[in-house]
């Protein structure tokens, strides 16, 4: 992996990562956040914390298929993505879902920008495996548009797409769908972010008997994952947060359905799961 432009992290510190997905979309449109975490999000820009958000828009995505008539098929908890799929990924989330979520901040006071990972050749990636189709593993983390946004005072809010670069085909396409859990751990690790937060529409990392898990350490992460224990949607969350504690203190997995979940985890509040380097 090579990171590009490291001088935000020179001149920002305490920069906190978010990935938004799941309860923490609006209970009747699901592009739209939650009132109570886009307060937060703008009452921490208020505070001059500097945030970067990544979206996803699972099930934008798919209602947007079932309407074209395209069936879709996950493994592992990730969309397999064939050409027609592609399509309505890039226009969902690059789109409408981006786009309303920027609205409503800027809307609510926040001071936000909108791209995806192809702009600024903010992220680059290769096809992962054949099974998956078009899904993208990253392979480069360009951070300069990062560094022009924050040290602007906006907080970027990223669509996980990337440019298919190196080694693409003729035939293949020149944007990827990327796991928007990947694209958070991946740009966790590369502005070396003070932390790393899911807001999911569940209330942390479960054990075997269903009993929320509130603290884990990188080796106990890795051995739910080789267990089994973690599974579906879970995996590329706890391997994202793997992935950001490379560089990064801490990942956090917290329930979006939990008011204010975003605030009170920031102030130190014991909510969700926490997995922390030693």
């Amino acid at each position: 992996m090579v990171f590009a432009g490291r001088d935000v992290v020179k001149r920002l510190s305490g920069i906190i990562v978010v990935k938004i997905g799941g309860s923490t979309f609006g209970k009747h449109e699901p592009s739209v956040l939650d009132v109570g975490d886009v307060e937060d999000i703008v009452e921490l820009q208020l505070r001059g914390i500097p945030m970067v958000i990544v979206h996803g828009g699972g099930k934008m995505i798919t209602e947007w298929l079932t309407k074209q008539a395209i069936t879709t098929h996950f493994v592992r908890g990730e969309r397999v993505t064939d050409r027609p799929t592609l399509e309505v990924v890039i226009s969902v989330l690059a789109g409408l879902a981006n786009k309303e979520i920027v609205t409503l901040l800027n809307s609510r006071g926040g001071k936000t920008v909108g791209i995806s990972g192809v702009d600024g050749a903010l992220l680059e990636g290769k096809l992962r495996e054949k099974e998956m189709g078009f899904v993208g593993t990253v392979t480069n983390v360009n951070i300069g548009i990062l560094n022009t946004l924050l040290n602007s005072g906006f907080i970027p809010v990223i669509a996980p797409l990337s440019i298919h670069s190196p080694g693409r085909l003729d035939d293949e396409p020149q944007i990827l769908n990327v796991n928007g859990d990947t694209v958070a751990g991946e740009i966790a690790a590369s502005i070396a972010a003070e932390q790393l937060i899911f807001l999911t529409d569940v209330d942390g990392i479960h054990d075997k008997q269903d009993n929320l898990i509130p603290h884990l350490s990188p080796t106990e992460a890795e051995e739910l994952l080789s267990s089994g224990v973690a599974s579906g949607g879970m995996i590329p969350k706890l391997r994202a947060c793997l992935r950001a504690l490379s560089q990064s203190q801490t990942a956090s997995i917290i329930g979006g359905k939990t008011p204010h979940a975003l605030l009170r985890v920031i102030e130190g509040d014991r909510i969700g799961t926490t997995i922390r380097n030693d």
